[in-house]
């Protein structure tokens, strides 16, 4: 009877156990999940560029399994990485997300993914590697440095020995820049690091690169502000000077300590240099004439 109840009772409380069947493999790209659960990119993916035929990849993804970890690449997209774990806390994160071509010597060398989750200081970043295969998939994933990522991606669609070359996916306006830029640095007009600026004026242009006129911009507006501040900062200080000069005052009359305000005279004086941008481009300088307080 003894043994009858104990089978009982552990079949009771066995059919109420949650068997896990599967390992955790939600993702980004996991259309099963509610959306507070799926990984938050920090940036929105760039457009699609580069070659016409590898566009078509554009809203597909590939999986490759290492080890425990199962990697998804979405070109154009991103890429995360999911532990295949029974773990409560297993691993899913992004490693990177589309955002411009690695370019050398006119050929598209590499599909660079930054942005990624926090790793440390920096974010996680990865570099796609092209190479011609009869398929497409995922072949390797490695990480040569700490956050930073290589992934080999295998494809039919770069095997002909111009798949990957820059000029030709230009448009007839951009390559006529190239061309002027080429016969300037032909003729010793520019030097080789004005050319290089030419190519990337232009493969901003194209949408290949990430611009950076944003940041050189923003560096401008930080180093405005920095002006502003230090202004700022002066005002402050100099009214500081000016009601610690009037407490002095008050604490003298308070005690009926005589002084002669117009030979004993106290003095603060105040020179601030602003730099203005003149139209020609020459900086000119404004000098506020000095201010004098007298107790």
């Amino acid at each position: 009877m003894l043994t009858c109840f104990l089978l009982a009772v552990n079949h009771g409380f066995a059919s109420k156990m949650k068997i896990v069947e599967e390992p955790n493999t939600f993702g980004l790209n996991n259309p099963f999940l509610a959306q507070g659960s799926r990984l938050q990119p920090k940036v929105i993916p760039s457009p699609v560029s580069g070659p016409a035929h590898l566009q078509r990849l554009a809203g597909k993804c590939f999986s490759f399994i290492e080890s425990t970890y199962k990697y998804e690449f979405c070109p154009f997209h991103n890429i995360t990485q999911h532990e295949q774990s029974y773990r409560w806390n297993a691993y899913s994160g992004i490693l990177g997300i589309w955002q411009e071509w690695e370019i050398v010597n006119n050929t598209f060398t590499g599909m660079w993914m930054r942005d990624g989750d926090t790793c440390g200081t920096r974010n996680r970043e990865t570099k796609v590697i092209l190479v011609c295969s009869t398929s497409s998939k995922l072949a390797q994933v490695s990480e040569p440095s700490t956050c930073v990522y290589s992934l080999t991606f295998e494809t039919p669609l770069v095997c002909h020995p111009h798949s990957l070359l820059v000029y030709p996916t230009l448009s007839e306006k951009l390559q006529r820049e190239w061309d002027e830029a080429e016969q300037a640095h032909y003729e010793d007009l520019v030097t080789e690091q004005g050319y290089n600026n030419l190519l990337r004026d232009i493969f901003e242009d194209a949408g290949l690169l990430k611009s950076q006129k944003v940041r050189i911009k923003a560096a401008e507006v930080a180093v405005d502000s920095e002006t502003h501040n230090s202004l700022q900062k002066c005002t402050e200080d100099f009214q500081k000077q000016r009601e610690e000069i009037e407490r002095l005052r008050t604490l003298l009359t308070q005690h009926n300590i005589p002084f002669d305000s117009k030979h004993s005279k106290l003095i603060l004086t105040v020179s601030v240099t602003v730099t203005d941008q003149q139209p020609r481009g020459d900086n000119g300088l404004i000098e506020h004439l000095p201010e004098q307080v007298t107790v």
